[in-house]
């Protein structure tokens, strides 16, 4: 059996998940994931449950957070869907940095696996290195 895949409406799903998060819409983004979708981000230990309940964990965590994404490139094949987007944001910290109402720009990739209209797993990439550096941080090699 060969399953076809309507690259269209799979984008159309990705950028209303964008628009979503940029208005800070939880509620709406969890009927947008499959009960059991899974977010993958690599560089946090912090856990994040399956589905909804994920969801609103993640968004939990960000604390008090003002953000705007834009699309800088979509592309979609099968059942994925690959946006590379830049982010806008104000958020009262990063990774314990706190950003004392500065500003912070950064550039992520996001790989969206999408099954019967729902989003079923996420991959993120983001600068985060370049946010805490914008932040304050800074980088100081290990001493011996």
């Amino acid at each position: 059996m060969r399953t076809t895949f309507n690259t269209a409406d799979n984008k159309a799903i990705a950028f209303k998940f964008f628009e979503l998060i940029s208005e800070g819409n939880v509620e709406e983004l969890c009927t947008m994931i499959a009960q059991d979708w899974k977010m993958h981000i690599g560089l946090s230990s912090f856990e994040i449950p399956l589905g909804p309940e994920g969801l609103r964990k993640l968004f939990e965590s960000f604390g008090d957070i003002e953000q705007q994404w834009i699309i800088e490139d979509m592309f979609s094949e099968g059942n994925k869907v690959v946006v590379r987007a830049i982010n806008n944001c104000i958020q009262e910290n990063f990774l314990g940095i706190p950003s004392y109402g500065r500003m912070q720009t950064f550039t992520a990739t996001f790989i969206h696996y999408i099954e019967d209209g729902k989003i079923k797993e996420t991959w993120r990439n983001a600068d985060d290195l370049g946010r805490v550096l914008q932040l304050g941080a800074s980088i100081a090699p290990l001493s011996e």
